[in-house]
């Protein structure tokens, strides 16, 4: 079964508009929850999750234990954190990626303040933060 969507004649496509930075990190501060992309027994994974935008650029989220994102943010694996917002009827809007290395935050003073500014979305013990810091931070936009 496929969904109806409407095709685009050739040719009549959005333009790609290439972001700085700061306008990819203002984006996805504007929205509550995006994708994180991690490797799992040499496999990629991608798990939607909630997060927050520091004021250095950087993606923080809260996971459970028994994560597996856990286990990478334990080594400081590379991740990528993927954010979009776009119309698909007037196929235009934005999407910003940002490539990093994913950590486990264990400093008290900052467990506590992201545990008070980010709340999970799900009904499960979500007692670990995990921080992405922004290395790589690209995006573009999709205009008419």
């Amino acid at each position: 079964m496929t969904a109806d969507r409407p095709s685009a004649p050739s040719g009549s496509g959005a333009r790609m508009v290439e972001l700085d930075r700061e306008e990819c990190l203002s984006l996805l501060a504007t929205l509550p929850m995006g994708r994180v992309g991690f490797t799992q027994r040499a496999l990629p994974v991608i798990r939607p999750v909630n997060h927050l935008v520091t004021d250095d650029g950087d993606i923080v989220i809260r996971t459970h234990a028994r994560a597996a994102l856990l286990t990478s943010a334990s080594v400081s694996e590379v991740v990528v954190y993927e954010a979009d917002e776009i119309d698909p009827g007037t196929r235009i809007g934005w999407s910003v990626m940002v490539t990093g290395t994913a950590s486990r935050v264990t400093e008290p003073q900052a467990l506590s303040r992201y545990h008070a500014e980010l709340r999970p979305w799900v009904h499960k013990e979500m007692e670990h933060v995990v921080l992405i810091r922004g290395e790589l931070v690209t995006g573009y936009r999709l205009v008419r």
